[in-house]
C-alpha cells in the first residue's frame, strides 16, 4: 500500500535518496524561553526505525513537528528523500505519515468513513481510495468493524484505527508518537508486528516512546534527547556495550537522571 514510484517521480522525488536527514535543528518559542532544540541532527535510512527517546521537555515534540514539516525551525536543514523539505514542504508531505499520540479520529464516523476522509485529504479517490482503505483496515485487523462508529471502539481499537489513518495513503516515512499509549497487550503486540512488517517493505519510521522495551525491540537506532540535544545516539546494542548497561531503561536513567519531569 505504498505510494507508487511513478507518483514520486512525477513529483521529482528521489526514493533512492536518504529518507530523512535533519542537520543542526535549532528552535525556541521566544519570550525568553530556553531553546527547545540546540542543534539536533537526525538521520534515518531506508527501512530503518529510529527511536526518539527523552523525558518530558527534552524537545521531542518540537523535533517531530519540524521533521514532519508542521513547524519551521529557527535554524537548520531538513531533507526528505533528497528534497529540501523546509523550502518545499508541500512536495514531500504526500510521502509522510503521522500517527499522533492523541487519538485523531471522528467518533461519530465509522472506521471506514474516517479512513476514507483521511485518504481523500491526500488526494486519493475512486478505486484507489477504496482499495487503500480496505488495506488499511486489514492491516490493523479492523475489517470486521469497518461499519462501526469509531466512538464505540475500545481504547486498543481506537489506537489501531489511529495507526491506519496515518498509513492509509501509503507513506514512505512515518512519524509515530507513542502509538501504543494506553493499549492492551494484544493491541500493542499487533501494532508492533505491523510496524516491523512495514519496515520489511522499506518504510522508514521515527518512533517516540517512553516504553524502553518497545524501543529495544523495534528500533535499529535510538536517539536519547535531553534539554534539546542528543546525549546518546546509536544502535541499542552498541550503546549498551559502550555504557555498560543491561538494558535501555538503565541507560536512559543513567543519561537523563532519575528526577521527575512534570513539564
Amino acid at each position: 500500500m505504498l505510494l507508487d514510484d511513478r507518483s514520486a517521480r512525477q513529483a521529482n522525488i528521489d526514493l533512492d535518496a536518504e529518507p530523512l536527514e535533519a542537520t543542526g535543528l535549532v528552535h525556541d518559542y521566544g519570550h525568553g524561553a530556553a531553546p527547545a532544540l540546540r542543534g539536533l541532527d537526525v538521520r534515518a535510512g531506508r527501512g530503518e526505525i529510529v527511536g526518539l527517546l527523552g523525558p518530558n521537555g527534552a524537545g521531542k515534540t518540537t523535533a517531530v513537528s519540524i521533521m514532519s514539516t508542521l513547524l519551521s525551525p529557527r535554524q537548520g536543514r531538513l531533507r526528505i528523500f533528497g528534497c529540501d523539505a523546509l523550502a518545499r514542504p508541500g512536495l514531500v508531505r504526500p510521502l509522510l505519515g503521522i500517527v499522533p499520540q492523541d487519538i485523531a479520529l471522528y467518533p461519530s464516523l465509522t472506521a471506514r468513513e474516517n479512513l476514507t476522509y483521511f485518504a481523500s485529504l491526500q488526494g486519493l479517490g475512486g478505486r484507489d481510495l477504496a482499495r487503500r482503505v480496505d488495506e488499511a483496515l486489514c492491516l490493523t485487523n479492523l475489517a470486521d468493524h469497518a461499519q462501526r462508529r469509531a466512538g464505540t471502539f475500545s481504547g486498543g481499537m481506537q489506537r489501531r484505527l489511529n495507526l491506519s489513518a496515518g498509513l492509509v495513503h501509503g507513506p514512505r516515512f512515518v512519524f509515530l508518537d507513542e502509538p501504543t499509549a494506553g493499549v492492551d497487550t494484544q493491541s500493542r503486540n499487533l501494532i508492533m508486528e505491523r510496524l516491523l512488517a512495514l519496515k520489511a517493505d522499506g518504510v522508514s519510521m521515527l518512533y517516540t516512546t517512553h516504553v524502553m522495551e518497545e524501543a529495544q525491540r523495534l528500533c535499529d537506532r535510538v536517539i536519547i534527547m535531553d534539554h534539546g540535544v542528543a546525549v546518546a545516539q546509536g544502535a541499542p546494542g552498541a550503546l549498551l556495550s559502550e555504557h555498560a548497561c543491561a538494558d535501555l531503561g538503565e541507560l536512559y536513567l543513567a543519561l537523563t537522571g532519575r528526577a521527575l519531569r512534570d513539564g
